[in-house]
């Protein structure tokens, strides 16, 4: 099992993607060589617009999209887009990231960056834990199917067990916040190892590490936003403004896994993390309007005790309950008012199941995606980094 150690010495320049390192180092000096100031000044400028106008477009959404399948994939692909233009800065100011203290903040950020796999990895184990809430929901639907010429007591008991066993578990996930709380599923190469039997197939190691039985989203996440604080004004004179984009980028890292963990399951769920919002920065404005909105969705009394603020959550468990008030209080031979509600609750359950089924599957490659580029950024910069230190 991997540790922080395993991964190599936080280096302050980590995270070049493949494509940057087919540059020849000769051409890397050249451009920074001639690295006009003004240029430099642009190019913060235009990341800090890109940050706010994407962030300003999932603040905007209605009720009914935030905080849904749609919306995270969205807020995964604003993270992946932000995060790439990152390195773009880092790699056009190379020897400016190699200086204090600039070379302070860019480790500080790759720590935070190592720091969020594992939160990849229970986001991972929260989408498999939904896939298994939504298959019980499948026989529901098979059991109450009104193709059947008769609907008899059977098909109510077989949907009433499924219904039960729904309830139990998201209810074991409320009170525990893990279902699967041996070993997170994550992202690496398939493994043949004493414990595949308790695997179903296809089930992959931890290319960072395992998350134990004790490990907390919520103390992850505060250990991510700790000493995440703005800037100081000699910082950024000193970098040429470059601290800013640092800090930047560090926050949308730690406001992402912030909203990952509000709204799918997670072990040790937890919304309360100490971080200010950065509220004298104009790209900060976007953060304030969907932290406050995302902080209401919690409160509301419907969510309070939710395994997640997912929106097909919020359906789902609103689908079970009225589904199970009306398998409870039926009486044989079933009159027409009772068929028609049942038909109707069906159509509402098929509705939650088809949105889980076209939504979960993009939602995981995403997660997928941003933890990869995490690891493989950092294995290349490494790798990069040695080149450097011994040219041949």
């Amino acid at each position: 099992m991997p540790s922080n150690e395993n991964q190599g010495s936080a280096s302050p320049f980590v995270s070049f993607g493949r494509s940057f390192l087919s540059i020849r180092r000769e051409q890397v000096h050249s451009m920074e060589a001639n690295h006009d100031p003004n240029t430099q000044e642009s190019e913060i400028e235009l990341f800090l617009r890109l940050i706010s106008n994407r962030f300003h477009d999932l603040s905007v959404v209605s009720a009914d999209e935030l905080l849904s399948l749609a919306w995270m994939r969205k807020l995964l692909d604003a993270f992946i887009c932000c995060h790439e233009e990152f390195r773009v800065i880092l790699l056009n100011n190379k020897l400016q990231v190699s200086k204090p203290p600039l070379d302070r903040l860019v480790a500080e950020f790759f720590d935070r960056c190592l720091k969020a796999l594992d939160i990849c990895n229970a986001t991972r184990d929260g989408i498999e834990k939904i896939r298994q809430w939504e298959k019980q929901l499948e026989i529901v639907l098979s059991a109450m199917d009104s193709r059947q010429r008769m609907m008899g007591e059977g098909q109510f008991r077989r949907a009433r067990k499924a219904l039960m066993d729904l309830a139990i578990a998201m209810l074991d996930e409320k009170e525990t916040g893990s279902i699967f709380s041996q070993r997170n599923r994550s992202f690496g190469r398939h493994q043949s190892s004493k414990d595949h039997r308790h695997r179903p197939p296809g089930h992959s190691r931890s290319l960072s590490w395992s998350v134990s039985r004790s490990w907390s989203a919520a103390k992850q996440l505060q250990s991510i936003a700790n000493n995440l604080v703005p800037p100081r004004g000699n910082d950024i004179s000193a970098t040429n403004g470059l601290a800013v984009p640092v800090f930047a980028m560090s926050y949308v890292l730690m406001f992402v896994l912030w909203a990952l963990v509000a709204a799918i399951p997670c072990q040790d769920r937890g919304l309360q993390i100490h971080c200010s919002v950065p509220r004298h920065f104009s790209w900060g404005a976007p953060f304030i309007v969907l932290h406050e909105r995302i902080m209401e969705e919690a409160k509301k009394r419907e969510r309070r005790n939710s395994s997640g603020l997912l929106k097909e959550i919020n359906q789902m468990e609103r689908c079970a309950s009225q589904m199970t008030d009306l398998v409870d209080s039926v009486h044989f031979p079933l009159t027409d008012e009772l068929k028609t509600e049942a038909g109707q609750q069906v159509q509402e359950i098929t509705l939650v199941c088809e949105a889980l089924k076209s939504g979960l599957d993009p939602l995981e490659r995403q997660v997928r995606e941003v933890f990869r580029k995490i690891m493989n950024s950092r294995t290349e910069g490494l790798e990069f980094l040695g080149n450097m230190n011994n040219p041949e």
